[in-house]
């Protein structure tokens, strides 16, 4: 299994969870697509995207139940980054967990995220 990660709202998770999918955030809804990170980007993702931010959720995906709609394309950097072409359904998801902030507005992130 190959992880991916969302770093959603709280909100817009729990609205995504009365549902069954999550559609996305204002930003994935613009773009045409859903953001993700991989397990080596989730942490600067949170620190530059939602640095000092409460209430988010982590959710970790699958990333192999995800098939066609997932692309991984590059950023302005140049780094392949996770763009999910479809909305989330909540069955693809291994995890859903909150991110909480920690001291001096950086996040704590679960052990078992390497």
């Amino acid at each position: 299994m190959t992880m991916i990660y969302k770093i959603a709202p709280g909100e817009l998770w729990r609205e995504a969870e009365a549902r069954g999918t999550f559609e996305g955030a204002l930003i994935d809804v613009e773009d045409g697509y859903i953001h993700l990170s991989g397990a080596d980007q989730v942490r600067e993702t949170a620190a530059r995207y939602f640095g000092g931010v409460d209430d988010l959720v982590l959710v970790g995906i699958d990333a192999d139940r995800l098939g066609d709609a997932l692309k991984w394309e590059p950023s302005r950097g140049g780094a392949l980054f996770p763009h999910l072409y479809a909305p989330l359904s909540l069955a693809d998801i291994a995890f859903a967990r909150p991110l909480l902030l920690g001291a001096h507005g950086f996040h704590l992130f679960p052990a078992d995220i390497p």
